[in-house]
């Protein structure tokens, strides 16, 4: 695996990173994800996440929402994509915790920057009747985070 470095570099006194590397998600459901909770303050995104898991609130799909179905709120096509949620809350909790660790307040940090990359994809196989296989690969995410705090 090669190493990934961030896209963006902010300034060090202020912001904290995280990342998560070859998650195995979606990375259309977790395009959108990120999409909706960019901008969004760390506690307000934790919930919100939070309340995808419990499939209290949906994410809105803006470009993989093809054959989706309407969902409450202000958006036309949603879903809940629950393993995606998890993963990118993780990320989230450990950009936070490292904003701890730096000494800065994680109540009044807000995220400045969330990306997907897609990662490697796992290549395996079904075994079919007569011989035959049907490929069945696992795709991988990389997820990078930064965290600001608000001054």
């Amino acid at each position: 695996m090669a190493r990934i470095d961030y896209s963006v570099n902010g300034d060090p006194e202020i912001t904290s990173k995280a990342m998560g590397s070859e998650l195995h998600i979606s990375p259309k459901k977790s395009r959108e994800i990120c999409c909706k909770i960019k901008g969004m303050k760390a506690a307000e995104a934790r919930s919100y996440l939070e309340d995808v898991i419990a499939l209290k609130k949906a994410v809105p799909f803006k470009r993989h929402h093809e054959g989706t179905g309407h969902r409450k709120g202000p958006m036309a096509a949603g879903r809940y994509p629950v393993n995606a949620s998890k993963e990118i809350l993780k990320v989230l909790k450990n950009a936070e915790s490292n904003a701890e660790y730096k000494g800065l307040e994680p109540a009044n940090m807000y995220i400045t920057h969330v990306a997907i990359q897609r990662g490697r994809v796992i290549h395996g196989f079904m075994p079919r009747a007569r011989g035959r296989a049907t490929p069945k690969d696992t795709e991988t995410v990389n997820i990078e985070m930064i965290l600001s705090e608000v001054r």
